[in-house]
């Protein structure tokens, strides 16, 4: 399947229902002093669904449908073909770079679209931007098979790549787009010719692996400021991730 132009255009009755439901909605009752240490505050909750019910949503599609996106088939090993929407700019300069952008979880295609005019311009180093919405996101089609991972989720990038005619990329990723991105250079290095970040995974050095910076790091101390980080983040593993167990988890229970 050759690429199609794509064209944001959800149904009325959608957004009628989404407008009923909110009109519908019964909101519990919260203990007194409660911030968001229990979850989204009663006061918030109430303002953002009569943000939503104010919400135009056919303005925020002409907006959206100003940006150049398409969508075509692209079939992953062992998996049905999927419906892959993606946001395709290219530069007007005639050597740009073809720069893969896959966005995070959760996240969207969105992410991309304040720097399109910064990277396609010809003032600077410019790209041939690839924005995809990864399958099971925005408005790709879902996965009904399980063992999609990022192996699958890199094939599927790799894949769009090429059907566009881009043999040779750049990628750029972070979160759960770190994660892909990383996976793509690994398994097609040949295509792959760099990688920039701004998610980064790093454990300590083990003593197996590298025992000089291993026993340096056993006998330096930590900053003020690493174990402040180090606080932080344990209070984050016990208090702040409850939407990612939920979702890594129980996914159809939503």
């Amino acid at each position: 399947m050759a690429p199609e132009p794509y064209n944001i255009s959800v149904p009325q009755e959608k957004i009628d229902k989404l407008k009923t439901k909110l009109s519908l909605a019964d909101f519990p009752d919260e203990l007194e002093a409660s911030e968001w240490d229990l979850g989204v505050p009663l006061a918030d909750m109430k303002r953002l669904t009569k943000a939503w019910e104010k919400w135009d949503w056919r303005q925020a599609e002409e907006r959206l449908n100003k940006v150049p996106q398409f969508h075509t088939g692209i079939k992953v090993d062992g998996f049905d073909e999927l419906d892959i929407h993606f946001v395709w700019q290219k530069s007007p300069v005639k050597n740009a770079i073809p720069l893969l952008f896959v966005h995070g979880w959760p996240g969207s295609f969105l992410e991309v679209l304040h720097i399109l005019p910064l990277l396609s311009s010809p003032d600077g180093p410019a790209f041939h931007i690839v924005a995809p919405s990864l399958p099971n996101y925005g408005f790709s089609s879902g996965v009904k098979t399980r063992g999609f991972a990022a192996r699958q989720y890199a094939e599927t990038c790799h894949k769009l790549m090429q059907s566009l005619g881009y043999n040779d990329y750049v990628t750029q990723g972070g979160d759960w787009g770190f994660y892909i991105t990383r996976t793509i250079g690994y398994l097609y290095p040949d295509h792959c010719k760099a990688s920039h970040i701004n998610m980064m995974r790093a454990e300590a050095p083990s003593f197996s692996s590298h025992p000089i910076l291993a026993l340096q790091h056993q006998l330096t101390p930590y900053t003020a400021k690493e174990k402040e980080g180090f606080a932080r983040t344990g209070w984050f593993a016990q208090e702040g991730r409850g939407y990612f167990l939920e979702q890594s988890t129980k996914p159809q229970t939503l």
